[in-house]
C-alpha cells in the first residue's frame, strides 16, 4: 500500500460563519479586534465568549454599550446522536438578546439555529453552521457585513401561505374585477333582496 492509502481519513470540521453589521462601524470601529476572513479553531470544550472585556472574551467588541460579556456560544454533540451544535447563552444583564424572534434575558439559553440572526442593541450578527465531524474541535469564520443583515433577506423563506382573502361561494374573487387601489365593502346579504 502507499502512504496515501495508509493516510488517516481527514475529518470534517463544525464552522460556524458570523457575519458582524453595526450602523456605525465605520466610524466608531467596534469590530477593530475581531479577526475578519480567516477561520479560527476553537476546543470543543471552550465556550466562545463575546463582549467589551479582553480578559474574558475571545471575541471583543470595542463599545462601551457592550456588556463586559454579551454572550457565549458553546459547541456540544445533541444527545443520542453524532449531530453537534451550538447553545447561546446571554450574558449581558442590562440587555436582551435576540435570536430571530425569541428574546433571551440574562442567563437565558437556547439551541442556535443552523441560520439565524443574533440581535441585541444596533448590533445584528448572521450567524450560519456548516456541520463537520470533529469532536475536538470547531472553526469560527468572522466576516463584515457592508449593508445592513435583514431579517427577510437571510433567513430560509417559510412556503408562501395560500392567499387569506376569502372567496365567494362562486368561486370567483371580487378583487380580480376592483380597480387599482379599491377595496370590496360588505353588505348585509338581505340587501341584495
Amino acid at each position: 500500500m502507499t502512504s496515501f492509502e495508509e493516510a488517516e481519513t481527514e475529518e470534517t470540521v463544525t464552522c460556524l460563519h458570523l457575519t458582524f453589521y453595526h450602523p456605525g462601524q465605520e466610524e466608531k470601529m467596534m469590530f477593530r479586534c475581531l479577526n475578519f476572513c480567516k477561520r479560527e479553531q476553537v476546543r470543543a470544550d471552550d465556550t466562545a465568549k463575546f463582549g467589551r472585556d479582553s480578559s474574558v472574551c475571545r471575541y471583543n467588541l470595542m463599545d462601551t454599550r457592550v456588556s463586559r460579556i454579551q454572550f457565549s456560544l458553546q459547541f456540544y454533540r445533541k444527545l443520542h446522536t453524532s449531530e453537534c451544535g451550538f447553545e447561546i447563552k446571554n450574558l449581558s444583564k442590562k440587555t436582551k438578546l435576540t435570536v430571530n424572534q425569541t428574546e433571551l434575558g440574562h442567563l437565558n439559553k437556547i439551541d442556535l439555529p443552523w441560520k439565524c440572526i443574533i440581535s441585541f442593541g444596533d448590533y445584528r450578527i448572521l450567524a450560519e453552521i456548516q456541520e463537520g465531524e470533529s469532536m475536538d474541535y470547531f472553526e469560527t469564520h468572522l466576516h463584515l457585513a457592508d449593508a445592513p443583515i435583514l431579517q427577510e433577506r437571510c433567513l430560509p423563506c417559510l412556503p408562501s401561505l395560500p392567499s387569506l382573502q376569502p372567496i365567494p361561494e362562486n368561486g370567483i374573487s371580487p378583487s380580480l374585477f376592483l380597480p387599482q387601489g379599491k377595496s370590496p365593502t360588505e353588505i348585509d346579504e338581505n340587501e341584495l333582496y
